[in-house]
């Protein structure tokens, strides 16, 4: 741990009031933040005079001290200082604390959030079922041999005790004990349990509380019902019973409630909502089999762009843990990422610009394998064209898919190797109707695109710039690469060149441009952190506005610094004091050193969640280590997409 900002920290602790004053202290992407028992007793006016800090201010009973990208460095000084104190920022009292979030985003976000873990097992799962599918299409295993029981146990057993996987996932989203949780499941699949089922005579509890006979294997909805439950009584009975017999009544009093609700309760109800949601796939696969594969193929880019995506992917899982197979989500999601990988290498062949191509080649080859994001927001969204072909593509594959009515039997990626899990039912129809859907999704896409490069790609007769000239981009702009201007060197010398260079800012999502200045952060807009633009986002994926190396980034989610190939350090934050939520609504984020290209998304954010929380969702993009008084030349205003070019900041 470097020591060069100690004595900063150890100013920052006595001006505040000292250690004695503060109950808790954490930091964000820029700022210390403390909880002050007396804000009163800071000594403001020579803290805001201390050198190395940029900005002191005070919201929502949180003092702020913004110290800049080395936030991590001083902090870690503060925290030595402080001792312990700066545990508690760690402290988590479970989700939505103090929150109010829109029921159905908590919902999907939850739900998913759940699956996520458990989808190596599942993968895993359909796959050992496709390998013996084939054997015994191979005739290499007959169905009636105990090697045919056996290997079927292998990867039903992830099905049959999916509950007690949910319920662990579940518990470890809620904060609370997984393994209570995963032993309250075990209890709804116990032997005993299923005997009197299987046996159909009545069965009540104390001779009062009647049990509905219900099977729980392989259940989802149920299980989540009641771990969801589980999370308050559990946390209330922690509070309630004394730390010196915690131990011993907290499991026990867990197992008598939990019990009685998950086999008297809250399992019926979950699987008479379960039979509802059964009742719904029944009816689509008998007289609508082609909408769901149609139209995820059609439209999975757009989901992907506004989040909506995570709402249907589980449903898939769902009707594959209640049927054996799935066709709600994957058919769908498949063909449509193999037609925007198609559409992606189209690109790469047709395009002039060098950096387009690497972008698109790259990012077509990971299309193919099931990874989209980067053709969406690098290639697909700035030209368009290719977006618009591979929706045509991904429709015209999905609705093969869909009437030929091809199904999965795993969960996995959506790439070239997901054909496999559409081996299963001893057969490999639905291999071949899917692999057909893909070969039209991919040729449709890139005959759509290798046409309409013809109208949107520009010739490859286009001059460069002369030295000493300012760049001009198509539209009129003069672009972010770096302006010469020639330099009288004295007399008897020869003419100098002197490079003044801006930091070209990409859009970091769709949504609306706005002026750094009128950011409801006073520090942001004040300049004090630099110069840079704000983005209203419409879409939940936040990417990369420019091209380098992810120098730090908070485990939270919420905020992001990368480092360009030409030194500029770049801050990404999303949302205003969204670091007080604690990671809650931030998604799939990109660890440090990750290397990042214009348009590869960083993280998803929840914007419902972020403004229900009651904060700003607005994204900030400032470039850190440039003058405070660099010029930003705005490029946009009004609505953009993701990748497009937004501002010019001066270094």
């Amino acid at each position: 741990m470097s020591k060069q900002y100690a004595p900063l920290a150890a100013d920052i602790v006595r001006l505040v009031g000292g250690k004695a004053n503060i109950t808790e202290a954490y930091h964000c992407q820029t700022r210390l933040r403390f909880a002050l028992k007396d804000e009163s007793a800071v000594a403001l006016d020579e803290l805001n005079a201390t050198e190395g800090i940029a900005k002191t201010l005070s919201k929502g009973g949180v003092f702020q001290v913004v110290v800049g990208m080395h936030v991590k460095d001083v902090f870690d000084e503060v925290e030595r200082e402080l001792g312990d104190l700066s545990a508690n920022a760690k402290d988590d009292d479970g989700p939505a604390k103090g929150k109010r979030k829109n029921v159905g985003s908590a919902v999907i976000e939850f739900v998913s959030s759940v699956f996520q873990p458990l989808i190596p097992a599942l993968s895993g799962a359909g796959m050992v079922k496709a390998l013996l599918a084939l054997l015994v299409v191979l005739k290499v295993v007959n169905t009636g041999s105990q090697t045919y029981v056996l290997v079927n146990l292998f990867a039903d057993a992830v099905f049959y005790f999916l509950p007690v996987l949910l319920a662990f996932s579940a518990a470890q989203k809620l904060k609370i004990s997984p393994i209570l949780a995963a032993a309250v499941a075990a209890m709804m699949l116990h032997p005993n349990w299923v005997a009197l089922v299987t046996k159909k005579e009545p069965v009540s509890f104390f001779e009062i509380l009647p049990f509905p006979l219900v099977n729980y294997s392989g259940a989802v909805i149920p299980i989540i019902l009641v771990i969801f439950a589980q999370y308050y009584v559990e946390r209330s009975l922690t509070r309630v019973i004394p730390k010196s017999v915690n131990l011993v009544f907290v499991p026990m009093l867990t197992f008598l409630i939990m019990g009685t609700l998950a086999l008297g309760v809250l399992g019926p109800i979950g699987s008479i909502l379960s039979g509802y949601l059964g009742s719904f796939f029944t009816f689509l696969s008998t007289n609508a089999a082609w909408a769901p594969a149609l139209l995820v193929g059609a439209t999975l880019p757009v989901m992907v762009m506004f989040g909506l995506h995570n709402g249907i992917a589980p449903l898939g899982v769902v009707q594959l843990a209640q049927t054996g197979k799935e066709s709600i989500f994957g058919p769908g999601a498949l063909v449509s990422n193999i037609a925007m990988g198609a559409a992606s290498l189209v690109v790469a062949f047709r395009t002039k610009d060098k950096k387009t191509r690497q972008i698109a080649t790259a990012g077509g080859i990971t299309g193919l394998m099931g990874i989209t994001e980067p053709i969406l927001y690098g290639v697909a969204l700035p030209k368009r064209y290719p977006l618009i072909a591979a929706m045509i593509g991904g429709g015209a594959g999905g609705l093969y898919a869909g009437l030929s009515q091809a199904h999965r039997f795993a969960t996995g990626s959506s790439g070239l190797p997901a054909v496999l899990l559409y081996i299963g039912d001893n057969t490999l129809a639905n291999m071949i109707n899917i692999i057909i859907a893909l070969v039209i999704s991919a040729v449709v896409s890139a005959v759509l695109t290798f046409i309409l490069s013809f109208k949107f790609e520009k010739s490859a007769g286009e001059a460069a710039p002369a030295a000493g000239d300012a760049f001009t981009a198509p539209s009129g702009r003069r672009s972010s690469v770096a302006e010469s201007t020639v330099v009288s060197g004295g007399q008897g010398s020869t003419a100098t060149l002197v490079r003044t260079e801006t930091v070209e800012l990409a859009a970091p999502c769709a949504g609306s441009v706005v002026p750094l200045a009128e950011v409801s952060d006073p520090v942001f807009a004040s300049g004090a952190m630099g110069p840079g633009i704000a983005v209203e986002p419409s879409s939940s994926v936040i990417a990369s506005p420019v091209s380098g190396t992810i120098a730090v980034a908070m485990k939270t989610g919420h905020a992001f610094g990368i480092k360009t190939d030409d030194g500029a350090e770049v801050l990404v934050h999303v949302g205003i004091d969204t670091v007080t939520m604690k990671g809650e609504g931030f998604h799939g984020a990109l660890e440090r050193g990750t290397r990042v290209e214009v348009g590869q998304p960083l993280v998803t954010a929840d914007l419902d969640a972020i403004r229900a929380a009651g904060h700003p969702a607005t994204v900030l993009v400032v470039v850190t280590n440039g003058p405070k008084d660099a010029p930003v030349e705005q490029l946009e205003s009004g609505s953009v997409v993701a990748g497009a070019a937004i501002a010019a900041v001066g270094r």
